[in-house]
């Protein structure tokens, strides 16, 4: 079984059933699988494309989504999700760094297809636009026909954010989805009547397995929310198709505490995920709409769930819960020593959702991996009932709207600017977005810097929710004995 053939099974056995709504749009388990094989044909056939090959993935949310990315794994090829919010040159690094030669997007980012062949000259675009190749195709037999599946049985890369400010691409199998899929329906108890709500990125880990593969495989559906703003309409398309389960982030359910609308609500469960979850919420939103919000923890290198408070049984504010369903979570210290309860260490994850690597990083994989055992970078405790808890995060790293965002990346580009000697980026936190990148500069003897030239070009290099909303100009940053820029005396200052 991998995840192509899982989606064949469930749409020969769910027809007719609705598995998608987009607005006024339904779309049927039939219809979208049509559209898949169709995608797959026009790959191997009109772009070439064999098992193994990478294909670029850059699309918003919309219900090609679906089709794009599961044709490219019937193709037998391995789908790179590329977030819709980058720049041409951020876009660049990871089709060389892939080695992508067809990238599927919509008309409006396949209008930056010039500035991205440039560097590329063998990329080859596929614009989807529209499921309307219905009347296209001929009839298959879904449960004769032959799935590709690609040597290694690597699915998908998944590009994070590194803290050398290059992404790193992590290695996901169709095994490694296709068990955090099963663990997911397991701890959530996933049955074919729910409806997802999906509002978040669908290029993002955590809502390509919970928000697409979990429903799609286990032959439910996904409500398709056009846009979050205002958060009103959102809300009443989640009323209107009567969505069962919402899984999004805490600024959501904060503004779902502050928003004029009342119980009951469609919803038996929220699924809160992406960043830590302040208690206040959590205690609001349970007691104004009495539905069980439910934290967890994840990053992509897991495929990406690897805890979850219980849906029966005691929430613990503050916890990121219990491992899921055959996944094994331990605190270590720096020798791989297990440590006992309330013993602070890394947080370390072992099961069939870990990756199978850094692509062409064998180097940072074997950082990551320590008998079999991934090294998160999160440091945190378990209790004595065995809920785990995150203390502190990764060196640096920021969540903007539950995206990671290294500071390192933002400082690389800050450097090009001439005239800039130091820089450095910190997180403040943000009501609304979770946090914002502030960046603090000091420019080079006789230069004169401006704020609004150095956001300029940032936002002209990287994508918009990384550009520092404010940046501060120094005569020098605060360093320590060794020459190191002090960023929590940085974290210290008012802005």
């Amino acid at each position: 079984m991998n995840l192509a053939s899982a989606f064949a099974a469930s749409a020969n056995k769910n027809c007719e059933k609705i598995a998608l709504y987009w607005g006024q749009d339904e779309y049927s388990y039939a219809r979208l699988w049509k559209e898949t094989v169709l995608v797959s044909e026009r790959l191997r056939t009109q772009f070439a494309v064999k098992p193994g090959d990478r294909v670029g993935l850059w699309l918003k949310n919309c219900p090609e989504f679906v089709p794009a990315f599961f044709g490219i794994l019937e193709a037998g090829a391995v789908v790179v999700p590329i977030n819709n919010f980058l720049k041409p040159a951020e876009v660049n690094f990871m089709l060389q760094d892939a080695g992508v030669d067809v990238l599927i997007c919509d008309q409006e980012l396949g209008a930056q297809f010039p500035a991205l062949a440039g560097v590329r000259p063998s990329l080859k675009l596929y614009e989807i636009e529209g499921l309307n190749g219905l009347n296209k195709l001929r009839e298959l037999n879904q449960q004769t026909r032959e799935h590709a599946l690609p040597k290694g049985n690597l699915a998908v890369i998944i590009y994070t954010s590194g803290t050398t400010g290059r992404p790193k691409g992590a290695m996901l199998s169709h095994d490694n989805l296709l068990h955090n899929v099963e663990s997911c329906r397991i701890v959530l108890k996933t049955v074919e009547a729910d409806r997802f709500a999906v509002l978040l990125p669908m290029f993002h880990s955590y809502m390509l397995t919970v928000g697409m593969l979990l429903p799609l495989i286990v032959g439910g559906s996904m409500v398709l929310i056009k846009s979050l703003h205002p958060p009103r309409a959102a809300l009443q398309e989640i009323f209107q198709r009567k969505t069962t389960v919402l899984p999004a982030i805490p600024q959501f359910y904060r503004s779902m505490v502050s928003a004029p609308i009342q119980p009951p609500l469609p919803l038996r469960y929220c699924i809160s995920g992406a960043a830590p979850l302040p208690a206040q919420v959590l205690k609001e939103f349970e007691e104004k709409f009495q539905i069980p919000l439910i934290e967890g923890y994840g990053l992509s290198e897991a495929s990406p769930v690897v805890t979850k408070n219980p849906l029966d049984g005691r929430r613990k504010a503050g916890s990121i819960g219990l491992p899921i369903p055959n996944v094994e979570v331990s605190i270590q210290d720096d020798t791989g020593r297990e440590l006992g309860p309330d013993e602070i260490g890394e947080v370390c994850v072992r099961g069939g959702n870990v990756m199978q690597g850094y692509w062409n990083q064998p180097e940072e994989s074997a950082k990551t991996m320590r008998d079999d055992w991934l090294l998160t970078g999160d440091i945190g405790y378990r209790d004595a009932d065995g809920y785990y808890y995150i203390t502190d995060r990764k060196k640096d790293m920021l969540l903007v709207n539950g995206i990671n965002v290294y500071p390192r990346e933002i400082e690389e580009i800050l450097y090009q600017f001439p005239g800039v000697k130091e820089a450095a980026v910190i997180g403040k936190p943000d009501p609304r977005k979770g946090e914002l990148p502030i960046a603090f500069v000091a420019a080079a003897d006789g230069v004169v810097l401006e704020e609004k030239a150095l956001q300029r070009f940032v936002k002209e290099r990287l994508a918009d929710y990384k550009v520092p909303r404010k940046v501060v100009l120094m005569p020098a940053l605060p360093r320590n004995a060794t020459g190191k820029i002090l960023k929590t005396a940085l974290r210290q200052i008012e802005v």
